[in-house]
């Protein structure tokens, strides 16, 4: 069935987003999410309970862009460590 759906603004572009950074289309996000909502389909487990390749299946996690980089430059504290920098209150 064909329908025309209006989306509040914040709606649409998080959705845009969403299916942008998932690869997958709108149209399957809305319809997987009205499936879930009418009880037509189990809701997928948290993500804690899902495994890194159902993440990577599912393109919930993309793999690097590119190789790791090593660090050129270091932060100057002042000669104090980051823990001299904090408040008496704020250390453990």
């Amino acid at each position: 069935m064909a329908t025309n759906l209006r989306l509040r603004p914040a709606a649409e572009a998080a959705l845009r987003e969403r299916a942008a950074s998932t690869g997958r289309s709108q149209q399957e996000l809305i319809r997987d999410a009205l499936d879930r909502y009418l009880g037509l389909t189990e809701a997928p487990p948290p993500r804690s309970a899902r495994s890194l390749d159902d993440l990577r299946a599912q393109g919930v996690l993309l793999p690097a862009r590119g190789p790791s980089r090593k660090v050129e430059h270091r932060l100057n504290l002042g000669g104090k460590t980051s823990i001299e920098l904090l408040d008496r209150d704020d250390r453990f």
